[in-house]
């Protein structure tokens, strides 16, 4: 920008007057750049221009010779005076709108984000109650498939004795439990299926056991659960593989996450798995393999890592 187009002095003396830089120069600039009159005349017609406060851009460069500065009368004086006074009182009044419309877009802001973290908070709180129902409901049927388990084993015992049947309404509040594994598993004994819901419910004590007693350890008694959850997986999907159905004991991995936890041993041989050779390998024999209680298992498990609150509402040992 070429700002040398312009009187130096008559520019300064504008200042002195209380106009803006940019303000004076395109006055003086527009009106001529002849006197202080005309440039505040040209002000007093141009208040209202939208650009009347950006710098004017002088495209050529025009030499004039300083001069006395002419005479300003009262009268431009004056009207000076209250162009400025108008222009504080504008710019005072756009600061107040400038602060009020801040302060309600501050308030607004802060009214959104305390309803986003109220309702944030509701949902937490929904999904807490739903989690622990969830383990509730799952305890109580556990519970109950155990209760109608005794129940059944006490009434075959007495009918292999030859005695009465202590309570018709015993048997059939156990009848559902035993119809129902009679559509799962067609052609299996009612002693083999009772023995393997017995050993679901087993398994599943077994890891509520492990989370009960290491209730502050929460990562390793997850990795615990995730590596069970691979054994059980690889030998689900390849249970011809013979490296699928051998762990060795005494194996880094397997102590550090597994070993340390007897019931996580205790898991993998209600899947089948039988410690041989003193103890130092578990092996699950080919014929010992079954895909129903492998995906019981691995059933097991994954609930067991995604529910939070799995076997901490038990109070079972």
């Amino acid at each position: 920008m070429d700002v040398e187009g312009v009187n130096k002095k008559l520019v300064d003396e504008l200042e002195e007057m209380g106009f803006p830089l940019p303000r004076a120069m395109r006055a003086l600039y527009y009106s001529g750049n002849s006197s202080l009159e005309d440039a505040i005349n040209w002000i007093v017609d141009h208040e209202d221009d939208p650009d009347i406060d950006q710098m004017p851009s002088v495209p050529l460069k025009i030499e004039i010779e300083d001069s006395e500065v002419s005479f300003v009368s009262e009268q431009v004086k004056l009207t000076a005076q209250k162009l400025r006074e108008k222009s504080r009182k504008t710019n005072k009044e756009e600061d107040v709108k400038a602060a009020s419309s801040r302060e309600k877009e501050r308030i607004r802001a802060g009214k959104e984000l305390q309803e986003a973290k109220k309702i944030a908070e509701e949902n937490e709180r929904k999904r807490y109650i739903a989690l622990r129902k969830a383990e509730k409901e799952e305890e109580n049927r556990a519970r109950e498939k155990i209760r109608q388990k005794l129940q059944h084993d006490k009434a075959e015992r007495r009918g292999r004795l030859g005695l009465p049947l202590q309570n018709h309404a015993s048997l059939t509040t156990s009848t559902p439990t035993v119809q129902e594994n009679k559509k799962m598993l067609p052609g299996m004994s009612t002693e083999v299926r009772v023995n393997s819901t017995t050993k679901v419910d087993l398994m599943r004590e077994c890891l509520r056991s492990i989370r009960r007693h290491n209730k502050d350890d929460g990562f390793k008694v997850k990795r615990a659960f995730e590596t069970l959850l691979i054994y059980v997986r690889n030998v689900a999907r390849d249970p011809d593989e013979d490296k699928f159905r051998k762990i060795r004991m005494s194996n880094p991995a397997f102590k550090e996450r597994v070993g340390i936890y007897e019931q996580g041993v205790r898991f993998l041989e209600l899947c089948g798995f039988k410690r041989v050779e003193d103890g130092k390998y578990l092996v699950l024999p080919r014929e010992m393999f079954d895909i129903a209680v492998f995906k019981s298992a691995g059933n097991i498990l994954q609930s067991a890592i995604t529910n939070p609150f799995f076997g901490l509402l038990s109070t079972q040992d």
